[in-house]
């Protein structure tokens, strides 16, 4: 039986539009992903190191017949497809990033990966669109919904829903 989950997705650098549709779809074309789910995407300040361009982000749902670490690795690919260079600084402009928020009701911590997403409760880009596309989810972890993570975060950032621009 597949594995659901949550990934999250986003974009500063470059046509962050096509950046994030590319992604989707990039990731749709693993017969082991499946029933993707996105829900719109959100304009949202950089949190950390603020002198970079507005990120849009969204959030996927996602089936897949793949490990954790192969899901992960699919990522890093389509990561890799899509210009993202291997190494860079954290916290960096980017083309695109790709985290995994869960993984069916795994827990897992090792060096490579963390699941559920070690910071998914403190971002509202993360939440936002998360609470969209799966208000009432439990986040087992902290034993709480989408919704109600949402309400306690910390982050002050204003996420809005983004436009999408028409081809003249």
């Amino acid at each position: 039986m597949p594995d659901s989950g949550f990934l999250s997705i986003g974009s500063n650098l470059g046509d962050r539009e096509s950046n994030l549709a590319s992604a989707i779809t990039a990731l749709s074309t693993y017969h082991e992903i499946n029933d993707i789910k996105s829900a719109s995407f959100y304009n949202c300040p950089p949190l950390f190191n603020t002198d970079q361009a507005e990120f849009l982000n969204t959030v996927i749902a996602y089936k897949t017949d793949f490990s954790a670490f192969d899901l992960f690795d699919a990522c890093r690919n389509v990561e890799k497809l899509l210009g993202r260079p291997d190494k860079r600084e954290k916290n960096s402009p980017r083309t695109i990033d790709i985290d995994i928020l869960t993984y069916g009701s795994s827990f897992l911590e090792t060096e490579q990966l963390t699941i559920p997403h070690p910071d998914l409760a403190n971002r509202k880009f993360v939440l936002v669109p998360w609470a969209e596309l799966d208000p009432d989810f439990t986040v087992t972890v902290f034993k709480m919904t989408v919704t109600e993570l949402l309400s306690l975060c910390p982050d002050p950032s204003n996420v809005t829903k983004h436009v999408m621009e028409k081809n003249a």
